[in-house]
């Protein structure tokens, strides 16, 4: 069994530079945990299925929790999202959608087919260490997650 230290925190996002903004403002925050990173929904959907470059033992550990941006190319993350809910191994993981999009019918959408939490994108370094540290402290801290051992996802 894992102990909270490592927790595995799957980042699917398309943009370098939110990336690099989110793994900053992450540290930041005194996030301790490991971070994997898929730059798009194809990818996103190879890790958690263990298919192609992550077929090799460890090439995914399971992650904990998804921060899932929605506006990805090719496979989008609602597709994503829609993917994960409706597959029985992988739909314990919780999935936060964290996006641009302030839009009702994208929050409304992601809740319906069974997102675990929906952030707009905070503007501004300081907004987005705030939004993380709070993140972190809820989904790592607060919330009890699934562990790979109780859903047969090792």
């Amino acid at each position: 069994m894992r102990t909270h230290g490592d927790r595995t925190l799957l980042i699917v996002e398309d943009s370098p530079e939110d990336l690099e903004a989110t793994l900053r403002a992450l540290r930041r925050s005194g996030f301790s945990h490991a971070v994997a990173h898929c730059a798009d929904g194809e990818e996103a959907l190879d890790y958690l299925h263990r298919r192609g470059r992550f077929a090799a033992a460890g090439a995914a550990p399971r992650p904990d929790l998804v921060l899932l941006d929605l506006n990805l190319p090719g496979t989008s993350g609602r597709e994503v999202l829609a993917e994960v809910k409706s597959t029985e191994r992988l739909r314990s993981i919780p999935i936060v959608v964290f996006t641009t999009s302030a839009a009702d019918r994208d929050v409304d959408a992601c809740y319906r087919t069974g997102a675990n939490g929906y952030v707009q994108k905070p503007v501004g370094v300081d907004a987005l260490v705030s939004a993380l540290q709070c993140f972190d402290e809820f989904w790592f801290g607060v919330a009890r997650l699934p562990t790979p051992e109780r859903e047969g996802f090792r």
